[in-house]
């Protein structure tokens, strides 16, 4: 297809399709769908060869959120029976991010449900990331906190957060039918203040919430111009107790497409498969792995993931390989040291950081 030739062309270059090509991409047949997947993975493989990073979630505060997001089981008024706790202890996060390193995790993301943090919060997210160093001084740490405040990014970076991760979700234009405690402009706020204070930016959609390809297409290229390191693609868990219960709008080819889409927008960027990619790909999971470079290990913030094992196994099966804690996740175009490792202070010459 002309279309897929053009796309890869554009791809290797680093240069964005336009709005018609990405909607051509979504709009692309089953029997195109094999093409779709390899002429993603040639651009796929360009910026990161045949390599996956694996990410491992610790949900730190469970449920409870004054939000009204109406994908989440968290949200305010939610019946999803799902579990709720209070903030964990340092010492208990710990353990939870070592059994991810332990299974070949290369980031722990940390994550509390709330419309954002307070001072405190950012505290004990600070005490947290310590004690996570304490055992795995080279790991790379993403917070998930909600919406930023005032100095709160730079507070978090000077704690050793390395990344930030706050989604948009959905396109501007139809994101008030997913929310109306907080607006686009509030999540594209944080995104830019996390940049700004030096963090890895990290930011994503979610499909299958009811959208048209145009909307998909809107935020990918809003996504793009934030420019953002990670882009996190997740599809509706469709829990029971949220107002999208019973949603199920996607097929394991549909989201295959979505995909490909993501990837040949932002082509250098991590692709991180996400939420869902057990209920909506099923036994086309490995096929992603041709267009994604980055996926979660084992379990999501309140439902469950498939085994550890065999996500593991489905790599290697697949011809793809663990990404490394020596190897650099990102391009050379793209890379800075997200763990700085320390060069002053004792036992060197230089003076301490103080």
């Amino acid at each position: 297809m002309d279309l897929l030739n053009t796309l890869v062309d554009k791809g290797l270059r680093r240069e964005a399709p336009t709005r018609d090509e990405a909607l051509a991409v979504l709009a692309t047949t089953d029997d195109q769908l094999l093409d779709v997947v390899a002429a993603a993975g040639k651009v796929r493989r360009q910026w990161f060869g045949r390599r996956v990073k694996l990410n491992y979630l610790v949900n730190l505060k469970s449920g409870l959120c004054p939000e009204d997001c109406s994908y989440c089981s968290q949200r305010l008024g939610s019946k999803a029976g799902i579990l709720k706790y209070t903030w964990l202890k340092p010492g208990e996060a710990a353990d939870a991010a070592s059994a991810g390193v332990a299974g070949g995790a290369k980031r722990v993301c940390l994550v509390a449900s709330g419309r954002g943090p307070t001072d405190r919060d950012v505290d004990r997210v600070s005490e947290t990331i310590a004690a996570i160093r304490e055992r795995h001084a080279d790991v790379e740490v993403c917070a998930c906190l909600g919406l930023l405040g005032e100095g709160q990014a730079e507070r978090l970076r000077e704690a050793g957060t390395d990344a930030y991760n706050h989604n948009l979700n959905t396109s501007e234009a139809t994101y008030r039918d997913i929310c109306t405690t907080h607006e686009f402009g509030d999540r594209v706020s944080t995104v830019e203040r996390a940049k700004a204070a030096g963090m890895s930016a990290c930011s994503g959609i979610i499909a299958g919430m009811g959208e048209s390809d145009e909307d998909l297409v809107d935020v990918v290229f809003a996504l793009r111009a934030l420019d953002p390191d990670s882009v996190p693609v997740n599809f509706l868990i469709p829990f029971e107790g949220t107002p999208l219960a019973g949603t199920w709008e996607l097929t394991p080819r549909r989201a295959l497409r979505i995909l490909a889409m993501v990837r040949f927008v932002c082509p250098d960027a991590e692709v991180r498969l996400s939420g869902g990619r057990e209920l909506h790909l099923r036994s086309l999971q490995p096929l992603a792995l041709h267009i994604v470079n980055s996926i979660f290990l084992g379990d999501y913030l309140t439902s469950e993931g498939q085994a550890g094992q065999a996500d593991l196994d489905m790599i290697a099966d697949a011809g793809f390989e663990v990404e490394g804690a020596e190897t650099t996740t990102l391009p050379e175009h793209r890379a800075r040291d997200l763990v700085a490792v320390r060069r002053r202070g004792a036992g060197t010459e230089l003076p301490p950081n103080a």
